[in-house]
């Protein structure tokens, strides 16, 4: 099973069968390569984990640069490797529970880089969680919605989705962004882009709420708000993995989650002071760290649009957004209260005219349930936008 480009497309793994849709399980065993698990998804965390040995034992300190470059795409194997087996499991147990799973597991991923970051930071006010939630939301509504928009319609001219299912994720998305990253700019009981620690626990607290809440929607309440509307009649979906692939995503998957985990820890220095020495601004380390973890979401993203699944595209780029906004602050918000480490949320001032913009403009795009190639491209002039005003203030 290879959903990023692995291997093959999508489509490949659809069986030749007779003009019938009653497939019987037996029909579908000797089809094993669609489940067979790739040797790179199990490498991937060992070399990760050795990684972590040699850069925290031996005579050596700290992270040379011989072993910078070994860390750097041993870092990015065990995160696609990690979500690899999120979404084997995920293909397993059926949507729209494989796009939530998908969702938690990146923001797994996604808290840890932070914490590593905040755990190994010395001042007394960070504000790497802001900067890399307030990316994971760019990166999101305008890179990954705005490049799945644009190739899916090239492909197909037309695409269609559920907009009511579409809606309320952004209406969730949106109300938590503007709590989350703008609100703190304008509140006066403790000056400054910050919340009181009583602001900062409700904000918290209404962020896993909401979350839950939107879950309950999606799950139970209005579950076919988020499922394909005009799946085509004669195309089968790619067959769920079987039960030896499904068990070892299972053991797997915390194994890659803690060799990303482990192997953040020993980049976190290495890669800001890079950052730094290059004379680039800081906030530009939550979008590095953004980058990361969206990758492979991404991809999965953009390729369930080019194979005409643009319902199954939203899902898992919006859940994304979702899961690092409404889990994020939360975990950070306990960790700086304990520690005592001032957080800083409120985005800087063009910061916020993208973030109204990208939530405008996101809107009018998935109110319609139809999307074009203008849409898409409209996204992704936002996307460069952002880019450049991170590297170029």
């Amino acid at each position: 099973m290879d959903w990023w480009g692995f291997g093959g497309k999508v489509q490949d793994t659809v069986p030749q069968a007779p003009a019938t849709k009653n497939y019987r399980a037996k029909d579908t065993q000797p089809m094993t390569s669609a489940s067979a698990t790739p040797w790179w998804s199990w490498a991937a965390p060992m070399v990760a984990l050795a990684t972590v040995g040699f850069a925290t034992m031996g005579p050596h300190s700290g992270t040379s640069a011989l072993l910078a470059l070994v860390a750097v795409p041993a870092l990015f194997a065990a995160v696609f490797a990690a979500v690899h087996h999120a979404e084997t499991v995920a293909h397993r147990i059926g949507q729209p529970f494989g796009s939530i799973l998908l969702a938690l597991a990146v923001t797994v991923i996604e808290v840890s880089l932070i914490v590593s970051m905040l755990l190994s930071s010395a001042e007394a006010a960070s504000s790497i969680a802001r900067d890399t939630v307030f990316a994971a939301i760019m990166i999101v509504l305008n890179g990954i919605v705005g490049l799945s928009l644009l190739l899916g319609s090239l492909r197909f001219h037309e695409q269609s989705f559920q907009a009511r299912g579409a809606m309320k994720a952004l209406g969730v998305l949106g109300t938590l962004a503007v709590l989350g990253l703008v609100l703190p700019n304008y509140t006066t009981t403790t000056p400054g882009p910050i919340y009181a620690t009583a602001q900062l626990a409700f904000v918290a607290v209404v962020s896993l709420a909401l979350y839950g809440l939107f879950l309950y929607v999606q799950t139970i309440r209005h579950k076919d708000a988020f499922l394909e509307a005009d799946a085509q009649d004669d195309a089968q979906p790619p067959m769920p993995p079987d039960r030896r692939s499904f068990v070892l995503a299972l053991l797997l998957l915390p194994l890659s989650l803690l060799s990303v985990v482990l192997l953040a820890e020993v980049l976190a220095h290495p890669v800001e002071d890079a950052i730094v020495r290059q004379g680039f601004p800081e906030a530009l380390i939550g979008v590095v760290i953004a980058l990361v973890v969206l990758m492979p979401e991404g991809l999965a993203s953009v390729r369930a649009a080019r194979a005409n699944r643009l319902q199954t595209s939203l899902n898992l780029a919006l859940g994304s957004a979702l899961a690092s906004l409404c889990l994020t602050i939360p975990t950070v918000a306990i960790l700086s209260i304990t520690m005592g480490q001032t957080l800083i949320l409120g985005l800087e001032a063009e910061h916020m005219v993208l973030l109204i913009l990208s939530l405008f403009m996101a809107t009018l795009t998935l109110a319609s349930g139809r999307t074009t190639v203008l849409q898409g491209g409209i996204h992704l002039v936002i996307f460069f936008a952002f880019l450049t005003i991170a590297a170029i203030p």
